[in-house]
């Protein structure tokens, strides 16, 4: 798709349709590459019924693409899946003041999402980050501070480590930075473990300690990938926590008492409390583009 088809009279037309509330969708599935029908519920909308109707007019309009994944016989119909149209990236271009060419888009990248294989991971980084944003749009004393998905880790941090994600979560006065590691078993867990080293390299290099939290997809993978962390002499500088998405993350989802720190057995901490958990850990100065 060129960018001569966004002539100033098609982009000034979008502009008198498209709200503040769907210009922040399009970045938001720009950002994350592909967003289910439930997460931006969760992330814009009171009602899956105001997302689908305001879904629809978008995706007609051009500014968005979807499509469904395929699910094994009788798991039901996948929700749709949003990546961003041609228009739509026309859009943020003339928003961020650059040519449609250097904003990367592609169309057959952005579908192309639909055929990798790496797409149910994606969903599930997308979906934590998702559920813990509507929490804290539910609750005054939350906030989700900073959220970067894996390509801002990865041109940040990406020599040394290659986060799922990277956040500043707030609640009740507490304020806790990690990094994500979201499982969903296919790595051996040894595998899983040895990314403690570049954790560990990463703070001894920029002198700052970052909790590192796992979300493992079973109670028993959790129990085993335990064991292989506490081998790990790495896990002696670097904080950890895990927890279990057995049971799809009840009870305020990841914001929940759902954390199990590395070297202690019970009880599981809310995301917010484990920042007591490790009081030498205060709040640090951001990197500089983390200004959301």
């Amino acid at each position: 798709m060129t960018q001569s088809r966004f002539t100033p009279a098609v982009l000034a037309a979008l502009a008198v349709r498209l709200t503040p509330r769907d210009r922040k969708i399009l970045r938001a599935v720009w950002d994350h590459r592909v967003l289910t029908s439930p997460q931006i519920t969760q992330l814009f909308f009171d009602t899956d019924t105001a997302t689908r109707k305001r879904l629809l007019t978008l995706h007609h309009m051009g500014v968005l693409e979807r499509f469904r994944p395929n699910l094994p016989v009788g798991a039901g119909a996948a929700p749709y899946h949003y990546v961003i149209g041609a228009a739509g990236a026309a859009v943020l271009a003339s928003e961020d003041g650059i040519e449609f060419a250097t904003l990367g888009y592609r169309r057959d990248r952005a579908l192309g999402i639909a055929h990798n294989q790496r797409l149910t991971h994606l969903v599930g980084v997308n979906d934590f980050h998702a559920t813990l944003a509507a929490f804290a749009r539910r609750h005054e004393n939350a906030r989700l501070v900073t959220w970067w998905p894996e390509h801002r880790c990865t041109a940040q941090w990406g020599q040394t480590v290659r986060p799922d994600g990277y956040a500043r979560w707030h609640e009740d006065g507490h304020t806790l930075d990690f990094f994500l590691e979201h499982d969903t078993g296919t790595e051996p867990l040894d595998r899983v473990a040895a990314k403690l080293d570049g954790y560990a390299l990463l703070a001894q290099r920029t002198a700052i300690v970052t909790p590192v939290l796992f979300s493992v997809h079973s109670d028993r993978r959790e129990a085993n990938l335990r064991t292989r962390l506490l081998q790990h002499p790495a896990a002696q500088t670097v904080p950890i926590a895990t927890t279990s998405r057995t049971g799809g993350l009840i009870n305020d989802g990841p914001a929940g008492q759902r954390w199990l720190p590395l070297h202690t057995p019970n009880p599981r901490l809310r995301l917010a409390t484990l920042a007591t958990h490790w009081p030498h850990l205060g709040p640090r100065e951001l990197p500089a583009q983390a200004t959301e």
